[in-house]
């Protein structure tokens, strides 16, 4: 794909991740593609990252992703967001928080055939976690 390609096809799986819209988004992956993240582990089959994505909704059914900076090496991107929203469905099997969350989030991806070979989310978890008031943590 090339570098026009490449931004047209993030601008599409943003605009499905603002409608929090899970088949669209597992549509741009691979049929065999990768997820790996903090909070679902790895992942593998579109099927399994729509079931992702859809889990995710469900416990932040208000959740908003900010696009910030797409960085494109032939066919590796680096995808910066920050998202931000409110437990409100519930969390990891837990009863909702009502509490709210923002944090930024790295995804490193791979491109084969118009899709997400690979993507590989970086955040902090553990920070999501203390915002919720699921994890204590005692100041410096």
């Amino acid at each position: 794909m090339t570098r026009k390609e490449i931004r047209a096809f993030f601008k599409t799986y943003h605009e499905a991740m603002s409608r929090l819209d899970a088949v669209t988004i597992a549509a741009h992956h691979a049929a065999e593609g990768l997820l790996e993240s903090p909070w679902a582990g790895t992942v593998k089959g579109r099927d399994a990252i729509e079931q992702v994505h859809r889990a995710w909704f469900e416990a932040f059914p208000n959740a908003t992703f900010e696009s910030k900076e797409l960085l494109i090496d032939s066919n590796r991107v680096a995808w910066l967001l920050h998202v931000a929203g409110t437990d409100v469905g519930g969390f990891m099997g837990l009863a909702p928080t009502g509490k709210p969350f923002q944090f930024p989030v790295v995804s490193l991806c791979t491109i084969e055939d118009g899709h997400i070979e690979r993507i590989r989310r970086v955040y902090d978890f553990t920070g999501l976690l203390i915002q919720l008031r699921v994890l204590k943590a005692k100041p410096l």
